[in-house]
């Protein structure tokens, strides 16, 4: 009689999603990090023993808040002082500009449910290399490939997303664009919540600076997020080096969380 091998991706026994499927391997890191989390708030009783995830990668909102409360106990963060905070803005005075715009098209390759991504990846990258090499010519190879190829509706206007301010876009999307003086084909893939983007800066208008006294709270609150997104990561490679780990590749570290 034939068995089935069970090659679900697992954290300490627990399985990431039903066995066969094939996750993207963000997702499933995504996945893995957030079990580790919940059975942490477990093993700290503030969570039911008896919740348990689905394999669709969903969580309780118990669980949700039990995490929360985990992180809030488990992740302390200094105040930046003002001199950090000085030193990062002097480093990074075209983050605090206003009124900076940029003149943008692009060619959207949606990641969806079920899509391959590694094969979108590549579909994604060909492009990116064929309108870079027709960059400068006489005829628009990039609003041609837009209408071919990209899943935005924008696609029928050559990719053309118009004007924008960084208000406008997704905070991910809004970093590659914003605070840099690239014009042209941007020479990577910019990722967002949406996808893979083939993104061409057509023109920029600078915006004004601003001094520090006038962003000094945008640039706490950024050195907050910094310092906290480190903590993160770092206390996740704590759960990982204890943890039973199987079929995804993750971070781990014998040392404690670094307060």
């Amino acid at each position: 009689m034939n068995h089935a091998i069970d090659t679900a991706a697992r954290v300490n026994g627990q399985p990431l999603h039903a066995s066969g499927a094939e996750l993207p391997a963000d997702e499933l890191r995504q996945r893995a990090c957030t079990e580790l989390l919940r059975q942490a708030a477990q093993q700290a009783g503030l969570l039911d023993a008896a919740d348990a995830p689905a394999l669709d990668g969903a969580i309780s909102e118990a669980a949700s808040e039990a995490i929360e409360r985990l992180l809030e106990r488990e992740i302390h963060l200094p105040e930046p002082t003002d001199e950090a905070c000085r030193r990062h803005h002097a480093a990074n005075e075209a983050r605090y500009r206003i009124g900076e715009r940029v003149q943008v098209r692009h060619i959207l390759f949606a990641v969806t449910p079920g899509v391959d991504v590694r094969a979108l990846r590549q579909r994604a990258e060909t492009a990116l290399l064929d309108v870079r090499c027709h960059d400068g010519r006489a005829t628009d190879g990039f609003a041609q490939a837009a209408a071919a190829l990209s899943n935005c509706p924008s696609g029928a206007q050559g990719g053309e997303l118009g004007w924008l301010t960084a208000e406008a876009c997704a905070p991910e999307f809004a970093r590659e664009l914003f605070g840099h003086a690239e014009i042209g084909v941007l020479p990577r893939l910019v990722h967002s919540r949406f996808g893979l983007h083939v993104v061409e800066v057509l023109s920029r208008e600078p915006g004004r600076e601003q001094g520090f006294e006038s962003v000094q709270g945008a640039v706490r609150m950024a050195l907050r997020q910094q310092a906290y997104v480190t903590a993160l990561r770092q206390y996740l490679q704590l759960l990982a080096g204890q943890a039973v780990v199987h079929g995804v590749v993750l971070d781990a570290s014998d040392t404690p969380l670094v307060q």
